[in-house]
């Protein structure tokens, strides 16, 4: 992501960003200036992405194990992949959680006016342990219901 503006010097009328792709970013600052190198004035920026709530629970969601905000690094080791064949795969990963501040903030210092935010208090994938589903697309962690919320979306317009 960050390296993109070397391969690309081009600029859109939308950039869009979905989910599960900010936490394998450590710097959001880097992230919004390469949006911005790529968005035209009176463009728009449209993201949806997990809330920063959901990465704050261990995998069971039984109790808080991370920070809020992305001051540290999540280090985890996973077994297994959500792909076929890869069962005893282990892999290291690294993520960071973003809050919401960091990330309008991020957009805000590159000239992107937010100019819609919502939160939804469930998740349009079956991805997380221990999901029920309540509605067509709509999945909440089953001892939580809607008592957390689980994504957000914005639509940001370049100045």
């Amino acid at each position: 992501v960050y390296d993109l503006p070397n391969h690309l010097d081009e600029k859109f009328d939308i950039v869009f960003t979905s989910y599960g792709t900010i936490g394998w970013l450590p710097d959001l600052d880097k992230w919004a200036s390469v949006i911005d190198n790529h968005l035209k004035p009176g463009g728009q920026f449209i993201f949806a992405e997990f809330h920063p709530v959901v990465w704050m629970f261990d995998d069971d969601f039984t109790k808080i194990q991370y920070k809020y905000d992305k001051s540290d690094a999540i280090v985890e080791t996973e077994i297994g992949t959500y792909t076929d064949g890869g069962e005893t795969l282990s892999t290291e990963c690294v993520s960071w959680n973003h809050s919401l501040s960091e990330v309008m903030t991020s957009l805000i210092k590159q000239g992107i006016e937010i100019v819609q935010f919502e939160e939804f208090d469930y998740s349009p994938y079956a991805c997380f342990s221990h999901v029920e589903q309540v509605g067509e697309g709509k999945f909440r962690i089953k001892h939580l219901g809607d008592k957390i919320p689980m994504v957000y979306s914005l639509v940001g317009v370049m100045k």
